[in-house]
């Protein structure tokens, strides 16, 4: 009977905490419904019409969830998503990155000058010692992927234009909300060449 009772008791401590997470339980289906307003500045299918804006179809999901309760919580300041996201939950939050980790990423053509693409693959790929700037493929995959498990994000497709402002964004400290401050520390090292250049490599990378 003890034995019954321990596995009982093991059996609904799991369910509860499966239950609790959020993750596990992220449904697509509601976040397609929440984003609906998204559409607006990130495209139907996630593909943003403005260069501004990001494309959020195929980010990672752990990621954008952290964005979304990030925005919500005051930790990440986006005056264009003032109020857009107030009323989420946690649980809300999956469910609008499930959507849009699961559609078709954007892909991009990037600039073919050459010594722009070589100089933004070799700081993807390599990152440049004498600065200090590391290879951004080690967080973000070769292919500009992301890795979910780590909250690093996909960045292959992304528009130049949002990129060079979110790296001017760290550099500059106004955006505070990377753990351990790794990319205010890379970005403050990139000259605006440097970022330029990285730049319109991910756009065409895939």
């Amino acid at each position: 009977m003890r034995m019954l009772l321990v596995s009982l008791a093991i059996s609904v401590g799991a369910i509860s905490t499966a239950s609790a997470n959020p993750r596990a339980e992220a449904d697509a289906s509601a976040g397609e419904a929440l984003a609906t307003p998204c559409a607006a500045c990130h495209g139907q299918a996630g593909i943003s019409p403005t260069p501004v804006f990001p494309h959020l179809a195929g980010q990672q999901m752990s990621y954008l969830a952290k964005q979304i309760m990030d925005i919500r919580d005051g930790r990440r300041v986006v005056p264009q998503m003032a109020g857009q996201v107030d009323d989420y939950d946690d649980q809300d939050a999956w469910n609008v990155a499930a959507f849009y980790a699961g559609l078709e990423p954007h892909l991009g053509q990037a600039d073919d000058d050459d010594d722009l693409l070589a100089r933004g693959e070799a700081l993807y790929r390599a990152g440049d010692q004498d600065k200090g700037i590391p290879a951004c493929s080690a967080c973000h995959t070769p292919t500009g992927a992301g890795i979910g498990s780590a909250v690093y994000p996909a960045l292959s497709g992304l528009q130049p234009d949002y990129t060079v402002s979110t790296l001017q964004d760290f550099a500059a400290g106004e955006r505070d909300n990377d753990p351990n401050q790794i990319m205010r520390d890379i970005a403050a090292k990139m000259s605006d060449d440097d970022m330029q250049a990285v730049a319109n490599y991910l756009y065409g990378l895939n």
